[in-house]
């Protein structure tokens, strides 16, 4: 798993490329609590080139989304698709993470709010 990062103004957008498994989900955890250390308060976690996820890597997102809320930071997940949105509709998640279709559109929701 790759991540890459990169602002959109006040917005900080991680593309994640590859897997989410046991392996390498700690990787997301490590960088969001360096981002949040500093202060950061929007974040867009883009999942586009994401191809597979197990339970560590929705345990990453929920550890993710529940330290962004305790920070009052805000929190969108993009472009979540294939066997990856199938495990996240299989584990009833799709209401706790705030999800949207693309980057674009997580932007934008973030810039609203």
């Amino acid at each position: 798993m790759e991540l890459k990062v990169r602002k959109s103004k006040h917005i900080y957008i991680v593309d994640i490329e590859g897997e989410m498994d046991l392996y390498n989900a700690y990787k997301l955890k490590e960088l969001v609590s360096k981002m949040l250390d500093k202060g950061i308060g929007h974040f867009v976690i883009n999942m586009e080139k994401v191809e597979y996820i197990d339970s560590s890597g929705i345990g990453a997102l929920i550890y993710v989304s529940s330290a962004l809320k305790k920070k009052s930071a805000r929190l969108v997940i993009t472009s979540v698709h294939g066997s990856v949105k199938k495990v996240i509709e299989l584990t009833k998640l799709t209401g706790y993470f705030p999800l949207e279709d693309s980057l674009k559109e997580g932007i934008v929701a973030l810039m609203k709010g």
